[in-house]
């Protein structure tokens, strides 16, 4: 199986029409898109719900399943992310054998709309590995990345990931962990025997591609400029 990451859109419809057309050039299976659809703010005359339905509608023009959580900035799109039948916050999904699980949100200094504390993250992703807890290979999806990796660094050095997460990771050991939010921070790491990604903004050009086959699983950074 061949996974492709999108993350952290942040409303920006008009860069993702630039490169959907370079997305059907590469071999994929599913979309997991972490988080972060939308914005603090909105185009006039639009609400958070009509941009989260222009990107799925633009992503189901790939043909590909899709499976998302919500970032801190999309509260307001839960309901419709689980209306459309993706949802993976607080749920786990089998597809051709790989268990995808995970919860979304993130704190932040600014109060954000969906700033879960780390309890709330730890049940959520209770949840949703229960219902995969059986499948060979596991994809853990967030959209805060785990704390003190090298996907977690902000601009200043400082490491802002969830302890939790990272926890999870330590405890649960699947094979690929998927985040997003510290954009920054785009990149892979290793914790144990879990991948990490980062994919980074998908407006500016970056996404992940995660390979699953006979010979292992491989996590890599592409560049569509």
């Amino acid at each position: 199986m061949k996974i492709l990451v999108i993350s952290d859109i942040h409303n920006d419809v008009e860069n993702i029409l630039t490169y959907i057309d370079k997305l059907g050039m590469i071999d994929f299976d599913v979309i997991v898109c972490p988080g972060d659809f939308t914005d603090v703010n909105v185009p006039k005359g639009f609400i958070k719900t009509d941009i989260g339905k222009l990107i799925i509608e633009e992503l189901r023009s790939l043909g590909k399943p899709i499976l998302a959580i919500p970032g801190n900035m999309d509260k307001e799109i839960i309901p419709l992310l689980e209306h459309e039948k993706i949802s993976l916050h607080g749920n786990g999904k089998i597809i051709k054998g790989v268990g995808f699980y995970g919860f979304g949100g993130a704190k932040t200094p600014f109060n954000s709309p969906l700033e879960p504390e780390e309890s709330e993250i730890r049940i959520g992703l209770e949840n949703g590995f229960e219902k995969v807890k059986d499948a060979k290979i596991k994809v853990q999806v967030t959209h805060n990345p785990p704390a003190r990796t090298k996907i977690d660094l902000a601009y200043t050095g400082a490491h802002l990931g969830s302890e939790v997460v990272r926890k999870f990771i330590e405890e649960k050991q699947p094979d690929v962990a998927i985040s997003s939010h510290i954009q920054e921070s785009r990149g892979t790491d290793v914790l144990g025997k879990t991948k990490l990604i980062n994919s980074g903004r998908f407006p500016e050009g970056h996404c992940g591609l995660i390979s699953i086959g006979k010979d292992g699983i491989e996590v890599k950074i592409i560049n569509l400029i």
